[in-house]
């Protein structure tokens, strides 16, 4: 297999001082603006038109606890100094074949769901083509940009869309006038009658799911290596999830005021409602701004899965080739001694050895692209669609339970492990993501 090394040629040394750390942040906005998609602001904006600002508390919480995930998914990386599929695969074959057939399954029905959403602001602003066209221009858009864009100018790219999307959603959050004695109220916990279900999809659902699990891949790409860097990545993580956070309260808060007590279907059509409300409301420059903002949101949403869903897919078909149970030798700092990754180990320490052109990434980046086409001209089979939904309930609590079992191990360095805090909110994302999987499962039967 092909490989790259899109590291930098030399050892990176931690930044020092609050200067040198903001200049290093990137990776957290990358997992920030690939996990808040269409569907987040559809679920956002349906909780608000339902009940207000009643249910702030839940897009909090779930800010919080995907920031917990997420600062897992980052310390494994650097305190073992392999990859989550490495650490799957020691967990068992009964993880990589799980992961293995839900990537293939979710690849495919996510690239129509991705593609359609980027297409509706783009029919939207421009017209000329129908959705579904402007959804497979979009696709082929995102692989060419993806094939040839190595990780430094990908993250700067991203970091624009990242900037702009954020400012649009919370101009227009700002335009709307929120009652901040309302806003108050819903950071306090309750449960309106018929919201369960609204309050576990905005817990379970605000800030991504399998796209998680690629921020550790990009942290190595940037060249983050060892345990000296975990001050750095919970800085990262944070910055991104505050972003995260504040976008998801601004869109909840348009929801609330421009649609309360609207009667609207859970679709992305929806948010097109929402930018006509605004533009009857406010002129159509509002409904432009908020236009530019959504597809700022789908778009860095598609390309951050382009990027680094198939990044996970390539370290999938190496780690599924190595010997399970192999495990590595973790030297000073979190340094991986034995060759598990597929990496290059080197007197500075661990050296990453990226995939970006390799047959693995681009194959599935055209997985990602090609067949879901397909599902733009037909309606979703429903056998397909109830898979993919109860394999997409399922990957969370995969996610969390599984790093509690690595992050307690003697697998990593010892200042790399849970303390009770983690642990805490790990363990409260398993409970609630269990309760998420069967509360879906049900609703399926």
């Amino acid at each position: 297999m092909a490989t790259v090394d899109t590291g930098p040629s030399v050892h990176l040394t931690p930044p020092v001082g609050v200067r040198q750390k903001v200049r290093q942040i990137g990776p957290g906005l990358l997992a920030a603006a690939t996990g808040v998609g269409a569907g987040d602001l559809v679920a956002t904006m349906v909780a608000g038109a339902q009940y207000g600002t009643a249910l702030l508390w839940a897009a909090v919480a779930g800010a919080v606890l995907k920031l917990a995930l997420g600062e897992g998914v980052g310390r494994w990386h650097l305190a073992s100094g392999t990859t989550l599929l490495d650490g799957w695969r020691r967990l068992g074959r009964w993880a990589t074949t799980f992961f293995g057939v839900y990537i293939v399954l979710w690849g495919f029905v996510y690239g129509a769901t991705a593609m359609s959403a980027v297409g509706l602001p783009l029919n939207a602003l421009f017209g000329g083509l129908s959705v579904r066209y402007w959804a497979m221009i979009a696709g082929v858009a995102g692989l060419l940009l993806v094939w040839a864009q190595r990780y430094h100018a990908f993250e700067k790219f991203m970091t624009v869309l990242v900037l702009l999307k954020f400012v649009s959603v919370v101009s227009v959050a700002v335009l709307v006038t929120p009652d901040l004695g309302d806003l108050a109220s819903g950071l306090v916990p309750r449960l309106p009658d018929g919201s369960t279900i609204y309050v576990l999809s905005l817990v379970g659902g605000v800030g991504g799911t399998i796209t998680m699990a690629a921020y550790g891949y990009w942290m190595f790409a940037k060249g983050w290596r060892g345990t000296g860097w975990l001050s750095m990545m919970r800085l990262d993580n944070a910055v991104g999830y505050a972003m995260t956070g504040i976008f998801v309260v601004a869109m909840l808060v348009v929801g609330s005021t421009m649609l309360f007590g609207q009667d609207l279907t859970e679709g992305d059509d929806g948010l097109l409602t929402l930018g006509a409300a605004l533009g009857e409301t406010y002129g159509q420059w509002a409904r432009l701004l908020f236009l530019v903002g959504f597809l700022a949101v789908t778009s860095s949403s598609l390309l951050g899965v382009w990027n680094g869903v198939s990044l996970m897919f390539a370290d999938l078909t190496r780690a599924v080739r190595l010997p399970h149970g192999r495990a590595a030798e973790v030297g000073p700092g979190g340094a991986a001694r034995a060759d598990v990754t597929g990496a290059e180990p080197t007197r500075e320490g661990y050296r990453a050895v990226a995939v970006e052109r390799s047959l693995a990434f681009r194959g599935y980046l055209l997985w990602l692209t090609f067949p879901p086409m397909a599902l733009l001209f037909i309606d979703k089979p429903f056998g397909l669609t109830l898979v993919y939904g109860l394999l997409g309930s399922v990957f969370m609590p995969f996610l969390a339970i599984t790093l509690m079992l690595l992050l307690n191990s003697r697998r990593i360095a010892r200042e790399g492990r849970s303390g009770w805090v983690s642990n805490g909110l790990l363990g409260a994302a398993s409970v609630l993501f269990t309760a998420l999987l069967v509360t879906d499962v049900a609703g399926r039967l």
